[in-house]
This record gives C-alpha cells, sequence and structure tokens, in this order.
C-alpha cells in the first residue's frame, strides 16, 4: 500500500495522546494506593493532560490532509454500525473531551472525595473521570487497529497483532512521554514512567516482531491465475494495461525498492525499541533532565518510520496484475 503521510501522523500522534493519559491516570491511581506520592494536580495533571489533548488534536488535524473533501468530514460518522472508522471518528472527540475534562478538574482542584471505598480509596470527580476516559482511550485504540485488521484481503493487516501493536506502540510512546515530562518538571517519577515504558516497548518489540515474521510467512491467497481468471501453470505478465501511472498504481503501491523497505525495518526496530530503552536506561542512571526527552523524539522518529513500514508491507492483490508497466 502507499503510505500516506497524513494518516501516519494521525496515528502516531493520537497514539502518543491516548498513551500519555493513560500514564497521567496510571500516576494517579498508584497515588491513590499510596504506591506513590501525590503529585501537584494543577501542574502534573492539568498540564500533562492539556499535553496529551494537544497530541490528540494534532493527529486530528493531520486527519484532514488526506480527505479530498474536509467540508464532508461529518460523513465519516454516519456508518457507525458497520465501519470501524466511523466508529472511531465517534469515540476520539469523546475521549478528547474526557480527557479535556480530566484535566480541567485537576487544573480548578475539583479533587474533593465523594465517597471512600472501603475506609482506604478515596474516589473523586478526576477518578470517576479518569475511568471513563480510560475505557474511551482503549476504546479508540481498539478502532483503529480494527480499521486495518478488518480488512481480510490485506493478510499483513488482518491479524490482532495488528490492534495489539497500536496499543502497545501508543502506551509505550505516552508513558517514554511521561518520563520525560516528570523528568522536566523535575518530579521523582523518572524510575515509575520509565520503567512502565521499558517494559510496553518491549512488549511493542515482541508483538511487532511477532506481526514480521507472520507476515513473511503468509501464504497468499491470491495468484495471478486467480487474478484474471484464467488456470494455467505458466502466466508472466507482459504489460499492466496502461501507458504510464494511474491511481490504481498510485494508491496501492508504495514504489520503494526492496533495499529501502530494508532499510526502513532496521531503521525503525533500532530508533522504536532498542534505542530508547537504551537511552532511559542511561537517563535514569545518570538523573539527566534531557536524555529522557530524547529518548521520546528517537522513538517517535522511529514509530513514524514503523508506520511508514505498516503501510508499505501490505500487499493490495492487484498488485499481482499491475506488476509491470511493460
Amino acid at each position: 500500500m502507499h503510505p500516506a503521510f497524513s494518516v501516519i501522523f494521525l496515528t502516531t500522534l493520537i497514539g502518543v495522546g491516548q498513551g500519555l493519559f493513560l500514564a497521567l491516570f496510571t500516576g494517579q491511581v498508584y497515588s491513590l494506593a499510596r504506591l506513590l506520592p501525590a503529585q501537584d494536580s494543577q501542574t502534573f495533571y492539568a498540564v500533562g493532560s492539556a499535553l496529551a489533548l494537544a497530541f490528540l488534536i494534532l493527529g486530528l488535524v493531520a486527519s484532514f490532509f488526506h480527505l479530498g473533501h474536509p467540508e464532508r468530514a461529518w460523513r465519516s460518522a454516519a456508518k457507525w454500525r458497520t465501519s470501524w472508522l466511523s466508529r472511531e471518528v465517534i469515540v476520539l472527540p469523546v475521549t478528547m473531551f474526557l480527557i479535556f475534562l480530566y484535566g480541567a478538574l485537576h487544573y480548578f482542584g475539583v479533587t474533593q472525595p465523594l465517597f471512600v471505598i472501603q475506609g482506604s480509596l478515596p474516589v473523586d470527580p478526576t477518578l470517576i473521570v479518569g475511568v471513563l476516559a480510560t475505557i474511551s482511550t482503549f476504546l479508540l485504540f481498539l478502532c483503529t487497529g480494527m480499521i486495518y485488521a478488518s480488512l481480510r484481503f490485506l493478510q499483513e493487516w488482518h491479524s490482532a497483532l495488528t490492534v495489539f501493536n497500536y496499543i502497545l506502540l501508543g502506551a509505550a510512546s505516552g508513558f517514554m512521554l511521561a518520563t520525560a515530562w516528570s523528568a522536566t518538571m523535575g518530579i521523582h517519577l523518572v524510575g515509575f514512567f520509565g520503567a512502565w515504558a521499558v517494559i510496553l516497548t518491549l512488549a511493542g518489540f515482541a508483538s511487532r516482531m511477532a506481526s514480521l515474521i507472520r507476515n513473511k510467512r503468509i501464504k497468499r491467497k491470491s495468484s495471478i491465475q486467480s487474478a484474471i481468471g484464467v488456470r494455467h501453470n505458466r502466466i508472466v505478465q507482459k504489460s499492466q494495461g496502461f501507458m504510464g501511472g494511474a491511481f490504481n498504481t498510485r494508491e496501492f503501491f508504495h514504489g520503494k525498492s526492496r533495499a529501502i523497505l530494508k532499510g526502513v525495518k532496521y531503521g525503525f526496530i533500532v530508533l522504536t525499541f532498542i534505542a530508547p530503552v537504551l537511552m532511559v536506561a542511561i537517563a535514569y542512571k545518570t538523573e539527566s533532565d534531557t536524555l529522557a526527552l530524547w529518548a521520546f523524539v528517537v522513538q517517535y522518529i522511529g514509530l513514524l518510520m514503523e508506520r511508514w513500514y505498516f503501510f508499505a508491507d501490505a500487499s493490495h492483490p492487484q498488485n499481482i496484475y499491475y506488476q509491470s508497466i511493460a
């Protein structure tokens, strides 16, 4: 498939925003359970939520660049009963609103307990909204992943691993940013967020490697014989039927060499998984205020490469027919 940079930025940016919120709310839950020291609501949680919301907004803005008629974008929600894309269009603004509300409650100090569970767990409005936002966040991950995993004719995508990869890589990048955020704010949560960032990054590495191995072993359901409806042992294409490029050849094939594909694959493996883990470990050891931020930047560049490869690696069945120009 042809990788559209607007979709690449959309999926990676909202993934960071979702992951950052999950990191913030995880920190709050740990604080309520007295496993971590309580943090200042107005600065850490409120500003952190605003940062997560900013990434979601940037992702939403990026999505408009691949629309032929942006003024008709509202129609994309009409098929919510059958389309995962329509469901994503509905769940995304709901998630954004809940994260905004979560940050606003922290900013205005609406953190007084409404009731206490078993005499030890105070439940305030931010906790209730945080739970709702967490559910919405995972639903958004599911919708985004299923847009691609539900396409049976693209065998590289039609797998539960696609959904797991979107969840794990988004969460890993968000926790990586939370590590950088806590280091920047001078809050002693670098070890906590950094440990989770490493765990999620390694889990994402295992999941992504599993998908790469699976895709390499795929047995194609279509062949050049089935593409043209002729049963013959040896069929060779001499022309694709076009004098030059066409929509089919532009939108369903990346047009890059195998060497470039291989370079991008090894590049995203290093930048998304290996380098950030090492950088976070060094940042924790040296108590660096900036290295954790660079770890996030490096990982995000790797995620852009990973998402490009995700699209380019998918082989549309029509490419069996359009193999050569002449």
